[in-house]
């Protein structure tokens, strides 16, 4: 067995064996014979073995990698480090689009390691993503608005990898400064192709919320109003923001700082994501943390961090024990904790997976004992229908999010964006708040699709939109919403609402159906016709119902 005394020999043969290697044309390798893989006492860093293992993991990925989780359990695991930090470097530097940067944060291994240079690996980690999910959206015109974003927070990553004293810094500044251009250029490229095809850009946001970044966010002043003056309320009470699905609860809540004061910091948290998916109570209170902590840094405030280790004992003493740290960071301001989606906590809890006592008398201490503390929850639920909730908070206060006002709908439709360059005539206008009702998710699907008409049109017509053009693009409208109108057919009426529903549709836009003639044809279904109504589906007109919306309507013909 080798030890200090034959180090040199030993390192002589392991440096013939990598030139020999080295030689090789074939993958075939022999580094099973180096002295790392049968010296185990070793613990001296054994010169050149993670130049050895970049060899082998570029010529035998599934030999170098098994190499790789050997070494990470031995004395020699520097060199596994070594090689994998040399890899991801390189696979860093040969990002020459913007197709090879979106897909880079897929190969990065580095983070597995846990070696110092993760901070600054993930920022490459970080932009990656966010390149990725620029190059999803649908529209060039957001394409560029997301790259836009990522080349702010690359030129601000720039300046921190320029101060950090990591040896690997000057190698990886000018890694930052190529993306930084790679990005550039692909943006400059899709201006040029927008402006050589006079292509109109699509701002419209159709399936998920709007971010704060985004410009196409539209009024809801009157809402956000409201609840500034409740969260004046010296009763502090807690806050229910209720509307149907897509009509912005969510897109508001990303906005929602710019409607209120700068000493309200709202802290958003999507209980569809990771807090509710969490399989104890330490994994929920530690991924809500996480989430109060990212969406305060948005508002320019850092909260103190908590570990999920710590947790693991007493999860609810140490959370409130956060809380208080949280507090004194807040110093004279208000935090505005926004649960989105309430309704998938609670059907975690009804699974078993979180104590009803636990987690809603949380919710209870933090309204009645920390003014500090104000706490709104986002459904399209009433507390009436989710009785559990209703008697852990009392005194809950509804703001009911709708349809969008005329106004707003007006500009969401003519002017979505600056230097929006599609305009209406004016019956085609009148016909978009129609068919609409002026619900935020139709008014976007609908001009969405009037875009890509517009698009396909002879660029001597493109830049108009005709009533002709909004009617042609109902069906297509329908079509690429269908997730939308499926949901409320599928999941918001039972078997009664949906024949109710059908046979209204079917007497044409505009239609009203008496009370008498609905109740002749089904009867016993008042309770059906209640839920319709709360659902915003149908609304009563003098003696009788019919379609809020008429794009809806169309749907259930």
């Amino acid at each position: 067995m080798a030890t200090c005394h034959f180090y040199p020999f030993v390192t002589l043969c392991n440096s013939l064996l990598y030139q020999f290697d080295k030689q090789r044309t074939d993958n075939k390798t022999i580094l099973r014979w180096h002295s790392a893989f049968w010296d185990e006492l070793q613990y001296i860093p054994l010169i050149g073995l993670d130049k050895h293992l970049i060899l082998v993991i570029e010529r035998n990925p599934v030999q170098g990698q098994a190499a790789v989780e050997y070494l990470n359990n031995s004395h020699q695991r520097w060199a596994a480090q070594a090689a994998q930090i040399e890899l991801d470097i390189r696979g860093l530097e040969s990002c020459a689009n913007v197709e090879a940067i979106r897909n880079a944060h897929r190969n990065l291994a580095t983070s597995e390691l846990g070696n110092p240079l993760n901070t600054l690996l993930n920022i490459f980690s970080r932009i990656s993503q966010d390149v990725d999910a620029a190059l999803n959206q649908q529209s060039i015109y957001n394409q560029r608005q997301a790259l836009n974003i990522v080349t702010d927070i690359l030129n601000a990553q720039l300046r921190e990898i320029t101060r950090s004293s990591n040896d690997y810094a000057p190698r990886l500044y000018p890694i930052a400064q190529s993306w930084l251009n790679v990005i550039t250029i692909h943006i400059e490229e899709l201006v040029k192709a927008t402006e050589l095809e006079q292509e109109i850009d699509s701002p419209y946001i159709n399936g998920n919320p709007i971010t704060l970044e985004q410009e196409i966010f539209t009024g809801r002043d009157d809402i956000g109003l409201r609840i500034e003056q409740l969260l004046l309320d010296r009763r502090r009470p807690p806050l229910l923001l209720y509307g149907q699905r897509r009509m912005g609860k969510t897109s508001l809540l990303n906005n929602i700082g710019k409607l209120l004061p700068s000493n309200i910091i709202p802290m958003f948290v999507d209980l569809q994501g990771a807090p509710s998916s969490a399989s104890d109570h330490a994994g929920f209170l530690y991924n809500l943390a996480k989430e109060m902590e990212k969406s305060a840094k948005k508002q320019g405030l850092t909260l103190p961090c908590l570990a999920r280790e710590v947790l693991k004992s007493d999860p609810f003493t140490y959370f409130y024990e956060w809380l208080d740290n949280v507090e004194q960071a807040l110093e004279q301001n208000t935090a505005l904790l926004a649960l989105d989606e309430f309704e998938v906590l609670d059907n975690a809890i009804a699974k078993g997976r979180f104590d009803e006592q636990d987690v809603l008398g949380m919710l209870r201490h933090l309204i009645q004992h920390r003014p500090r503390f104000k706490v709104l929850l986002a459904g399209s639920h009433t507390l009436e229908e989710y009785q559990r909730w209703a008697s852990y908070l009392i005194n809950v206060q509804v703001v009911h999010i709708s349809y969008l006002k005329e106004a707003e709908a007006r500009q969401l439709i003519e002017r979505p964006v600056k230097d929006f360059t599609l305009r209406y005539e004016p019956n085609a206008v009148e016909r978009v708040l129609q068919l609409t009702r002026c619900h935020p998710f139709l008014v976007q699907l609908l001009c969405a699709e009037i875009i890509v008409l517009k698009n396909e049109q002879d660029p001597s017509i493109r830049r108009l939109a005709t009533l002709a053009d909004v009617e042609a693009a109902i069906p297509e409208a329908l079509q690429s919403g269908g997730f939308f109108f499926a949901d409320i057919q599928n999941n918001q009426v039972d078997a009664t609402g949906q024949a109710i529903l059908r046979f209204i549709a079917a007497q044409g836009e505009g239609a009203i159906v008496s009370h008498q003639t609905l109740l002749q044809q089904f009867p016993d279904a008042d309770i059906t016709f209640n839920l319709l109504l709360q659902r915003e589906l149908i609304e009563e007109v003098d003696d009788g119902y019919r379609f809020q919306v008429e794009l809806i309507r169309r749907w259930f013909i």
